[in-house]
Protein backbone atom coordinates (compact mmCIF):
# COMPACT_ATOMS: atom_id res chain seq x y z
CA UNK A 1 0.00 0.00 0.00
CA UNK A 2 1.20 3.79 -0.40
CA UNK A 3 1.54 6.22 2.32
CA UNK A 4 2.98 9.73 2.66
CA UNK A 5 6.39 9.16 4.87
CA UNK A 6 8.02 12.06 6.48
CA UNK A 7 11.86 11.55 6.33
CA UNK A 8 12.75 14.97 8.50
CA UNK A 9 11.30 17.96 8.22
CA UNK A 10 9.91 18.77 4.69
CA UNK A 11 10.94 15.63 3.37
CA UNK A 12 7.82 13.79 2.77
CA UNK A 13 7.76 10.99 0.14
CA UNK A 14 5.00 8.87 -0.98
CA UNK A 15 5.98 5.38 -1.02
CA UNK A 16 5.42 1.84 -1.00
CA UNK A 17 5.01 0.08 2.57
CA UNK A 18 3.39 -3.12 4.20
CA UNK A 19 -0.06 -3.20 4.80
CA UNK A 20 -0.78 -3.29 8.53
CA UNK A 21 -2.66 -6.64 10.03
CA UNK A 22 -5.84 -6.42 11.21
CA UNK A 23 -5.54 -6.94 14.94
CA UNK A 24 -8.03 -9.61 16.70
CA UNK A 25 -9.72 -6.19 19.14
CA UNK A 26 -9.69 -4.29 16.41
CA UNK A 27 -10.07 -2.95 12.68
CA UNK A 28 -8.80 -2.25 9.47
CA UNK A 29 -10.24 0.49 7.57
CA UNK A 30 -9.79 1.80 4.11
CA UNK A 31 -8.89 5.40 4.47
CA UNK A 32 -11.60 7.01 2.30
CA UNK A 33 -10.54 10.59 3.01
CA UNK A 34 -7.94 12.27 5.69
CA UNK A 35 -7.78 16.25 6.01
CA UNK A 36 -4.48 17.90 6.37
CA UNK A 37 -4.45 19.94 9.74
CA UNK A 38 -2.60 22.82 10.95
CA UNK A 39 -0.68 20.62 13.65
CA UNK A 40 0.16 17.99 10.48
CA UNK A 41 1.64 20.54 8.32
CA UNK A 42 3.62 21.88 11.51
CA UNK A 43 4.87 18.15 12.42
CA UNK A 44 5.83 17.41 8.79
CA UNK A 45 7.51 20.77 8.48
CA UNK A 46 9.65 20.31 11.58
CA UNK A 47 11.73 18.30 13.33
CA UNK A 48 8.72 16.65 15.28
CA UNK A 49 10.39 13.66 15.93
CA UNK A 50 13.59 14.17 16.92
CA UNK A 51 15.39 12.16 13.95
CA UNK A 52 12.89 9.08 14.63
CA UNK A 53 12.19 8.45 10.76
CA UNK A 54 10.48 7.45 8.67
CA UNK A 55 7.07 8.36 9.84
CA UNK A 56 2.81 8.40 9.29
CA UNK A 57 0.80 11.37 10.12
CA UNK A 58 -2.65 12.42 9.45
CA UNK A 59 -5.07 12.42 12.16
CA UNK A 60 -8.93 13.67 10.64
CA UNK A 61 -9.32 10.31 9.06
CA UNK A 62 -12.76 8.57 7.53
CA UNK A 63 -12.81 5.26 6.35
CA UNK A 64 -14.63 2.32 5.25
CA UNK A 65 -14.27 -1.42 7.54
CA UNK A 66 -12.38 -3.48 5.27
CA UNK A 67 -11.14 -6.40 7.85
CA UNK A 68 -12.88 -6.87 11.35
CA UNK A 69 -10.71 -9.05 14.22
CA UNK A 70 -12.46 -11.90 15.47
CA UNK A 71 -12.99 -10.18 19.37
CA UNK A 72 -14.95 -7.63 17.71
CA UNK A 73 -19.23 -7.20 17.49
CA UNK A 74 -21.15 -4.25 16.41
CA UNK A 75 -19.15 -3.83 13.14
CA UNK A 76 -19.62 -4.87 9.33
CA UNK A 77 -17.74 -5.09 6.51
CA UNK A 78 -18.41 -1.96 4.70
CA UNK A 79 -19.55 0.21 7.51
CA UNK A 80 -18.01 3.72 7.02
CA UNK A 81 -16.59 5.46 10.03
CA UNK A 82 -14.78 8.85 11.10
CA UNK A 83 -11.89 8.06 13.71
CA UNK A 84 -11.75 11.09 16.50
CA UNK A 85 -7.68 10.64 17.20
CA UNK A 86 -7.69 10.73 20.75
CA UNK A 87 -9.27 7.80 23.02
CA UNK A 88 -10.58 9.30 26.22
CA UNK A 89 -10.46 6.67 29.59
CA UNK A 90 -13.57 7.85 30.99
CA UNK A 91 -12.15 7.15 34.36
CA UNK A 92 -9.57 9.67 35.45
CA UNK A 93 -10.41 12.84 37.39
CA UNK A 94 -10.14 14.93 34.25
CA UNK A 95 -12.83 13.07 32.56
CA UNK A 96 -15.18 12.26 35.18
CA UNK A 97 -15.19 16.09 35.89
CA UNK A 98 -16.35 16.58 31.99
CA UNK A 99 -13.11 17.67 31.26
CA UNK A 100 -12.16 14.36 29.08
CA UNK A 101 -9.80 17.15 26.93
CA UNK A 102 -7.68 17.11 29.71
CA UNK A 103 -7.43 13.17 29.68
CA UNK A 104 -4.63 12.35 31.85
CA UNK A 105 -4.61 8.35 29.53
CA UNK A 106 -5.13 9.92 26.05
CA UNK A 107 -4.62 7.89 23.43
CA UNK A 108 -0.59 9.24 21.52
CA UNK A 109 -1.89 9.37 18.64
CA UNK A 110 0.72 11.28 16.85
CA UNK A 111 3.03 8.07 18.05
CA UNK A 112 1.55 5.85 16.09
CA UNK A 113 1.05 5.47 12.39
CA UNK A 114 -1.30 7.75 10.95
CA UNK A 115 -4.11 8.55 8.39
CA UNK A 116 -1.96 9.66 5.22
CA UNK A 117 -1.81 6.33 3.85
CA UNK A 118 -4.06 3.60 1.57
CA UNK A 119 -5.33 1.52 5.18
CA UNK A 120 -5.08 2.62 8.81
CA UNK A 121 -5.72 0.47 12.02
CA UNK A 122 -8.60 0.84 14.48
CA UNK A 123 -6.92 -0.55 17.40
CA UNK A 124 -9.11 -2.04 20.35
CA UNK A 125 -9.01 0.24 22.58
CA UNK A 126 -9.75 2.92 19.92
CA UNK A 127 -13.38 1.04 19.70
CA UNK A 128 -13.37 0.49 23.75
CA UNK A 129 -13.16 4.66 24.32
CA UNK A 130 -15.11 7.49 22.58
CA UNK A 131 -13.11 7.59 19.35
CA UNK A 132 -15.27 6.05 16.94
CA UNK A 133 -18.47 6.99 14.80
CA UNK A 134 -20.34 5.65 12.29
CA UNK A 135 -21.72 7.65 9.04
CA UNK A 136 -25.47 6.95 7.85
CA UNK A 137 -25.69 5.74 4.53
CA UNK A 138 -25.35 8.74 1.95
CA UNK A 139 -23.62 11.08 4.32
CA UNK A 140 -20.56 12.47 3.06
CA UNK A 141 -17.05 11.12 4.14
CA UNK A 142 -15.18 14.33 2.69
CA UNK A 143 -17.22 16.70 4.94
CA UNK A 144 -16.65 14.06 7.87
CA UNK A 145 -12.81 14.61 8.06
CA UNK A 146 -13.98 18.45 9.73
CA UNK A 147 -15.10 16.95 12.76
CA UNK A 148 -11.93 16.50 14.14
CA UNK A 149 -10.43 20.18 13.14
CA UNK A 150 -14.70 21.45 14.35
CA UNK A 151 -14.84 19.81 17.65
CA UNK A 152 -12.22 21.99 19.31
CA UNK A 153 -14.18 25.19 18.01
CA UNK A 154 -17.03 23.85 18.78
CA UNK A 155 -15.67 23.30 22.68
CA UNK A 156 -14.39 26.75 22.82
CA UNK A 157 -17.60 28.46 21.37
CA UNK A 158 -19.44 25.99 23.74
CA UNK A 159 -17.03 27.32 26.79
CA UNK A 160 -16.84 30.88 26.94
CA UNK A 161 -20.89 30.87 25.38
CA UNK A 162 -21.12 32.93 22.20
CA UNK A 163 -24.68 33.87 21.86
CA UNK A 164 -26.89 36.45 20.55
CA UNK A 165 -26.32 39.76 21.35
CA UNK A 166 -21.87 39.50 21.34
CA UNK A 167 -19.42 40.90 19.36
CA UNK A 168 -16.71 38.72 18.31
CA UNK A 169 -13.25 39.50 16.98
CA UNK A 170 -11.49 36.02 15.39
CA UNK A 171 -7.60 36.82 14.55
CA UNK A 172 -6.53 34.68 11.62
CA UNK A 173 -8.24 33.71 8.16
CA UNK A 174 -6.70 29.97 8.27
CA UNK A 175 -9.42 26.76 8.57
CA UNK A 176 -9.97 27.39 12.40
CA UNK A 177 -10.40 30.93 12.02
CA UNK A 178 -13.20 30.20 9.56
CA UNK A 179 -14.70 27.50 11.46
CA UNK A 180 -14.99 30.17 14.32
CA UNK A 181 -16.91 32.76 12.66
CA UNK A 182 -19.13 30.16 10.71
CA UNK A 183 -20.16 29.01 14.13
CA UNK A 184 -19.99 32.44 15.66
CA UNK A 185 -22.90 33.53 12.94
CA UNK A 186 -25.08 29.94 13.56
CA UNK A 187 -24.64 30.83 17.50
CA UNK A 188 -25.93 33.90 17.03
CA UNK A 189 -23.31 36.64 17.51
CA UNK A 190 -24.83 39.84 16.43
CA UNK A 191 -21.03 41.65 14.86
CA UNK A 192 -18.06 39.41 13.89
CA UNK A 193 -15.01 40.56 12.41
CA UNK A 194 -11.39 38.68 10.86
CA UNK A 195 -8.45 40.05 11.22
CA UNK A 196 -5.71 38.70 9.55
CA UNK A 197 -2.35 39.81 7.54
CA UNK A 198 -2.21 37.33 4.24
CA UNK A 199 -4.28 39.03 2.00
CA UNK A 200 -4.98 35.69 0.46
CA UNK A 201 -6.66 34.22 2.85
CA UNK A 202 -8.78 37.16 3.55
CA UNK A 203 -10.14 37.37 0.18
CA UNK A 204 -11.42 33.70 0.38
CA UNK A 205 -12.60 34.04 3.97
CA UNK A 206 -14.82 36.68 3.27
CA UNK A 207 -17.42 33.59 2.25
CA UNK A 208 -18.22 32.90 5.43
CA UNK A 209 -19.70 36.43 5.71
CA UNK A 210 -18.09 38.41 8.91
CA UNK A 211 -18.94 41.92 8.77
CA UNK A 212 -15.66 43.37 8.60
CA UNK A 213 -12.04 42.20 7.80
CA UNK A 214 -9.18 43.66 8.48
CA UNK A 215 -5.51 42.72 6.89
CA UNK A 216 -3.25 43.81 10.01
CA UNK A 217 -0.54 44.19 7.24
CA UNK A 218 -1.87 47.54 6.17
CA UNK A 219 -3.93 49.08 9.69
CA UNK A 220 -3.08 49.03 13.17
CA UNK A 221 -5.92 45.83 14.22
CA UNK A 222 -6.23 46.75 17.55
CA UNK A 223 -7.09 50.33 16.42
CA UNK A 224 -9.47 49.37 13.97
CA UNK A 225 -10.95 47.49 16.39
CA UNK A 226 -11.53 49.83 18.83
CA UNK A 227 -12.91 51.94 16.00
CA UNK A 228 -15.57 49.65 14.78
CA UNK A 229 -16.99 49.42 18.89
CA UNK A 230 -16.99 52.53 19.53
CA UNK A 231 -13.69 52.55 22.06
CA UNK A 232 -16.01 49.55 23.26
CA UNK A 233 -14.05 46.69 22.69
CA UNK A 234 -15.48 43.13 21.55
CA UNK A 235 -17.21 40.86 24.23
CA UNK A 236 -14.82 38.21 22.94
CA UNK A 237 -11.38 38.12 21.08
CA UNK A 238 -10.42 34.67 19.81
CA UNK A 239 -6.60 34.65 18.66
CA UNK A 240 -6.72 31.25 16.45
CA UNK A 241 -2.85 31.96 14.87
CA UNK A 242 0.69 30.21 16.16
CA UNK A 243 1.93 33.46 17.28
CA UNK A 244 2.49 35.11 20.76
CA UNK A 245 1.79 38.75 18.88
CA UNK A 246 -1.86 38.29 18.50
CA UNK A 247 -2.34 36.79 21.72
CA UNK A 248 -1.17 40.17 22.72
CA UNK A 249 -3.12 42.22 20.43
CA UNK A 250 -6.13 40.42 21.23
CA UNK A 251 -6.09 41.50 24.95
CA UNK A 252 -6.61 45.04 24.13
CA UNK A 253 -9.43 44.42 21.73
CA UNK A 254 -11.37 42.87 24.56
CA UNK A 255 -13.82 45.25 26.56
CA UNK A 256 -13.64 45.68 30.03
CA UNK A 257 -14.35 42.24 31.93
CA UNK A 258 -14.93 40.55 28.04
CA UNK A 259 -12.90 37.42 27.56
CA UNK A 260 -9.74 37.20 25.61
CA UNK A 261 -9.08 33.28 23.87
CA UNK A 262 -5.71 32.00 23.00
CA UNK A 263 -7.10 29.27 20.60
CA UNK A 264 -4.00 28.60 18.77
CA UNK A 265 -0.78 26.97 20.17
CA UNK A 266 2.21 28.94 19.49
CA UNK A 267 6.17 27.02 19.28
CA UNK A 268 7.04 25.66 22.57
CA UNK A 269 9.44 28.19 24.71
CA UNK A 270 7.79 31.28 22.83
CA UNK A 271 6.85 33.65 25.97
CA UNK A 272 4.02 36.17 24.98
CA UNK A 273 4.94 39.69 27.12
CA UNK A 274 1.65 40.48 29.26
CA UNK A 275 0.77 43.85 30.38
CA UNK A 276 -1.13 42.59 33.43
CA UNK A 277 -1.35 45.85 34.99
CA UNK A 278 -3.78 46.50 31.43
CA UNK A 279 -5.39 43.26 32.18
CA UNK A 280 -5.90 43.54 35.96
CA UNK A 281 -7.73 47.00 35.92
CA UNK A 282 -10.02 46.18 33.12
CA UNK A 283 -10.96 43.24 34.54
CA UNK A 284 -10.23 40.44 31.75
CA UNK A 285 -10.89 36.77 31.52
CA UNK A 286 -8.12 35.22 29.31
CA UNK A 287 -9.54 31.58 28.67
CA UNK A 288 -6.82 29.09 27.08
CA UNK A 289 -8.60 26.69 24.86
CA UNK A 290 -7.53 23.20 23.98
CA UNK A 291 -9.52 20.04 22.51
CA UNK A 292 -12.72 18.59 23.34
CA UNK A 293 -14.75 16.78 25.40
CA UNK A 294 -16.56 13.60 24.64
CA UNK A 295 -19.72 15.34 24.22
CA UNK A 296 -18.70 18.10 21.89
CA UNK A 297 -16.79 15.34 19.84
CA UNK A 298 -20.33 13.85 18.96
CA UNK A 299 -22.15 17.25 18.48
CA UNK A 300 -19.25 18.64 16.35
CA UNK A 301 -19.38 15.44 14.51
CA UNK A 302 -23.09 15.61 13.65
CA UNK A 303 -22.82 19.22 13.15
CA UNK A 304 -19.81 18.54 10.26
CA UNK A 305 -22.52 16.45 8.57
CA UNK A 306 -25.25 19.19 9.10
CA UNK A 307 -26.61 21.40 5.96
CA UNK A 308 -27.09 24.12 8.26
CA UNK A 309 -22.64 23.64 8.43
CA UNK A 310 -22.36 23.58 4.78
CA UNK A 311 -19.14 21.67 4.63
CA UNK A 312 -18.31 22.46 0.89
CA UNK A 313 -17.46 26.08 2.06
CA UNK A 314 -14.17 25.08 3.80
CA UNK A 315 -12.87 22.59 1.65
CA UNK A 316 -11.39 24.22 -1.09
CA UNK A 317 -9.46 21.44 -2.74
CA UNK A 318 -9.51 17.75 -2.90
CA UNK A 319 -6.23 16.10 -3.76
CA UNK A 320 -5.17 12.52 -3.91
CA UNK A 321 -2.79 11.57 -1.20
CA UNK A 322 0.29 11.33 -3.93
CA UNK A 323 -0.33 15.57 -4.04
CA UNK A 324 0.25 15.97 -0.43
CA UNK A 325 3.43 18.35 -1.01
CA UNK A 326 0.88 20.40 -2.98
CA UNK A 327 -1.21 20.38 0.02
CA UNK A 328 0.43 21.35 2.31
CA UNK A 329 2.30 24.41 -0.32
CA UNK A 330 -1.43 25.53 -1.01
CA UNK A 331 -2.51 25.32 2.82
CA UNK A 332 0.63 27.89 3.96
CA UNK A 333 0.54 30.41 1.09
CA UNK A 334 -2.91 30.81 1.63
CA UNK A 335 -4.19 29.79 -1.75
CA UNK A 336 -6.37 26.94 -0.11
CA UNK A 337 -8.40 27.40 3.39
CA UNK A 338 -8.93 23.11 3.69
CA UNK A 339 -7.54 20.48 1.65
CA UNK A 340 -8.75 16.90 2.03
CA UNK A 341 -6.03 14.28 0.49
CA UNK A 342 -8.11 11.21 -1.11
CA UNK A 343 -5.18 7.68 -0.24
CA UNK A 344 -6.18 4.38 -2.04
CA UNK A 345 -6.87 6.23 -5.62
CA UNK A 346 -7.93 3.64 -7.48
CA UNK A 347 -10.36 2.28 -4.57
CA UNK A 348 -11.67 5.82 -4.03
CA UNK A 349 -11.35 7.26 -7.43
CA UNK A 350 -15.55 8.35 -6.84
CA UNK A 351 -14.49 10.56 -4.24
CA UNK A 352 -11.59 12.15 -6.61
CA UNK A 353 -14.07 13.16 -9.42
CA UNK A 354 -16.02 15.16 -7.50
CA UNK A 355 -15.27 19.13 -8.13
CA UNK A 356 -15.24 21.56 -5.18
CA UNK A 357 -16.76 24.50 -6.19
CA UNK A 358 -14.73 27.58 -4.89
CA UNK A 359 -16.82 30.96 -4.28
Amino acid sequence: MKAALMYGPNDIRVEEIDKPVCPEDGLLINVRAVGLCGSDIRNLTTDSRKGKYPHVYGHEVVGQVTEIGPKVEGYAIGDKLYVYPVGHCGRCEACRSGHSEMCQYGDDYTGRMGGFTDYYVVTGQQLSRDSVFKLNPGQDEIAATLAEPLSSVYACQDNIDVRFGDTVVVIGAGPIGCFHVQLARMRGATKIAMVELNEKRLEMAQRFGADLYINSSKEDPVEAIRKWTNGRGADKVISATPVTATQNQAIYMTKNNGITVWFGGVAKGKLAEIDSNYVHYHGLWIYGHFGANSIQVEQSFHLALSDAFQADKFITHVLPLSEINKGIHLTKTGEAIKVVLIPNEELNKDLLSRKVKEE
